[in-house]
């Protein structure tokens, strides 16, 4: 699959550390609540821009509060920074107007709209909107865009949900949970070279349980156990330490998570 000239990006060298790009988001000290559950603990780390920086953990490990923290859909204490701004007592509104999308687990596309309708929804005033690119990476929904979202399979949604957060040209992070959840092994290796190229594009944070998707991609790790981060670093390091993700994540190499 080839990118259009205007949509192409310098890709960074392999050998250039991951600790070495200028983080785009920082948090520190991020407590977060869902009702009277406290549920993370003092989370900090960093995800420097242009690259694929997975969080990982076991079930209820706290990685979609993490995610829902920094937009502001859950309560949350502590120091969020976005590009050099404080957003920790943002909206969720101003958090996603200050170049934030977000792809949550069960997808939430508008059933009862067509693809292009979705689309179209996504659009944020004053940004440009990438539908060449995104009918470039998920040819289908161009096929598709007079169907009912609904009507589509899961693997066709999840497509509709990482075009609407790509749509934009003015996000500069990418939120995305669980991408591979559900799907057919074939979609996922769809679904796994669209992430790839997307973020050569966006700076992302993949949430993901399948560890043989994320293991080819992301170039730094964040590992979260009870609500607290308990790792972080060069994910292709992480990923090479059989012991290491066996003792943080219950898993052998190459597995998947539970």
């Amino acid at each position: 699959m080839t990118t259009r000239p205007d949509h192409r990006v310098p890709t960074a060298p392999e050998n250039d550390p991951p600790d070495a790009a200028t983080p785009i988001l920082r948090l520190d000290g991020v407590d977060a609540f869902i009702g009277e559950s406290h549920i993370l603990h003092g989370v900090g780390f960093t995800v420097p821009a242009g690259q694929i920086t997975a969080l990982l953990g076991r079930n209820g490990a706290g990685k979609t509060t993490t995610l829902r923290s920094i937009l502001g859909l859950v309560e949350r204490r502590g120091s969020i920074d976005l590009d050099g701004q404080d957003v920790s007592g943002s909206t969720t509104h101003d958090v996603v107007r200050r170049g934030v999308g977000y792809v949550p687990e069960n997808r939430d596309v508008f059933a009862g709209l067509t693809v292009a309708e979705n689309l179209r929804l996504a659009e944020r005033p004053g940004a440009g909107h990438r539908y060449d690119l995104v009918h470039e990476l998920f040819p289908r929904l161009k096929e598709r865009r007079g169907q009912r979202a609904g009507s589509m399979s899961g693997g066709e949604q999840q497509m509709l949900a990482l075009a609407r957060a790509l749509l934009n040209d003015d996000n500069r992070l990418l939120l995305i949970d669980e991408p591979s959840q559900g799907l057919a092994p074939n979609l996922v290796r769809e679904v796994a070279v669209a992430l790839e190229q997307m973020a050569q594009l966006v700076t992302t944070v993949v949430v993901e349980q399948n560890l043989a998707v994320i293991r080819h991609m992301a170039r730094r790790v964040v590992v979260l156990d009870q609500g607290r981060v308990v790792h972080e670093g060069s994910a292709p390091e992480f990923f090479e330490d059989e012991a290491l993700t066996q003792e943080l994540l219950g898993v052998h190499h190459g597995g998947a998570h539970r």
